[in-house]
């Protein structure tokens, strides 16, 4: 009993010291946390082609306040500057992404749909397009667009380096940003790739404070990747319907 007690006093002593660390640096935004980003995406944005697995789990939070997870996960291959292919699987969505420098198309096996539309002959186009006018947000977006930097920028308030981490077998940089109604926190590898490894989200405009959770794994940054795997097959054995297109309102 007594073990147990300096035990829950030792890692409540730890608390305090991280809790006030936090609220100290968090008041401003800490220019080594914004270069740490900048340096990351950055990064990530000069890279030509590169292959990544994620696995992320959501809450979604009842009308009583009780809160439920949701799993899934993702690969996703990048050919820059116009090619793009991903696979997202999970509890509550299974789909495919083609994109081929010309169209885009996304594929629901399981309900035996697909849907191509003519798209932008940029990767970041495409990105934009989906978002904009589709509603959709591609896999991994936020961290293969080009301007991911001021993308994951936007709006923020505070940013500060909370310390160093091991993140899927990486020691990482594990930083905080906050956002009006949105905290979020990256761990980004150290040493010369400073690759992404985990990401957690949290909505603070969203009663209990729901999180999505994001480990990034098995980057490899030099993927065999033929043409065909950007090519949606028109002979696959699912039914062609069109796109519901937003409105210049967003509706």
């Amino acid at each position: 009993m007594a073990k147990n007690i300096f035990s829950l006093a030792f890692l409540t002593a730890c608390l305090l010291v991280i809790t006030g660390q936090a609220q100290a640096a968090g008041s401003g935004i800490e220019k080594a946390a914004v270069d740490r980003l900048r340096t990351s995406m950055s990064y990530l944005g000069g890279l030509k082609t590169f292959s990544l697995e994620t696995h992320s789990t959501i809450e979604v939070v009842l009308h009583s306040g009780q809160k439920i997870q949701f799993d899934n996960s993702i690969n996703a291959e990048v050919q820059r500057p116009d090619k793009f292919h991903a696979i997202r699987l999970g509890d509550l969505l299974d789909q495919e992404f083609f994109y081929d420098g010309k169209s885009l198309t996304l594929v629901d096996e399981n309900a035996g749909y697909h849907a191509t539309v003519e798209a932008p002959d940029t990767l970041e186009g495409m990105l934009d397009f989906a978002r904009d006018s589709l509603d959709i947000v591609a896999p991994a977006g936020d961290f293969i667009h080009a301007n991911a930097f001021e993308i994951l920028m936007e709006g923020v308030t505070s940013a500060f380096v909370v310390g160093s981490s091991f993140v899927e077998g990486e020691v990482c940089d594990h930083l905080a940003f906050s956002a009006p109604d949105t905290d979020w926190q990256i761990w980004i590898q150290q040493g010369e790739m400073p690759l992404p490894r985990r990401i957690v989200i949290t909505s603070r405009d969203v009663i209990n404070a729901p999180q999505y959770t994001v480990h990034i794994h098995d980057w490899d940054l030099k993927p065999d990747l033929s043409a065909t795997k950007f090519r949606f097959d028109e002979h696959q054995d699912t039914t062609a319907i069109e796109f519901i297109t937003l409105g210049a309102d967003g509706n």
